[in-house]
């Protein structure tokens, strides 16, 4: 049986909503402190990020509103809170930066998606600033210029 390469991505969870809503400043990769049965139930696929986030406090990132469900075939008393916080595995000096950006007006840290990494979950967080909605109407008029430019040239981009 063929191995897996060691780079090996397979994907949980993404937020669409984020490079709408939000200016991508930079992306950070932090695995996730998680238990048995949300890893196991993350095997199946399902989870969500629609309205998570994640906040500093004294000193550690922790990972706000990401819905795992309950695992199915645990125990009644073994299973987790579905929307518990979780704390995010990140290197001291990452930590540090992102303490000094969100204290600047108007960063916040938003999840792109969760994934499984050499077994390993991991979350990409992006240090982010809201957008305005004059800048969302731009991104759409944008978006459709270029799809109707590629429609005339008979490309045809599906999304995917």
């Amino acid at each position: 049986m063929p191995e897996k390469p060691a780079s090996d991505v397979t994907p949980v969870a993404t937020n669409r909503r984020a490079r709408h809503d939000f200016h991508v400043e930079e992306t950070f990769e932090a695995g996730v402190a998680l238990t048995g049965s949300e890893v196991k139930s993350l095997r199946g696929g399902k989870a969500s990020l629609q309205d998570a986030y994640a906040v500093v406090k004294s000193g550690e990132v922790f990972l706000i509103g990401a819905h795992i469900p309950p695992y199915p075939q645990a125990f009644a008393g073994q299973n987790h809170e579905p929307l518990r916080p979780r704390k995010l595995l990140l290197h001291g000096a990452e930590i540090r930066r992102l303490i000094g950006k969100t204290a600047e007006r108007g960063y916040t840290l938003v999840p792109l998606r969760m994934y499984f990494k050499r077994n390993k979950v991991k979350v990409e967080i992006a240090l982010a600033k809201g957008k305005r909605a004059y800048d969302k109407r731009e991104a759409i008029a944008r978006r459709d210029a270029e799809r109707e430019m590629a429609r005339r040239r008979g490309v045809v981009r599906r999304r995917g």
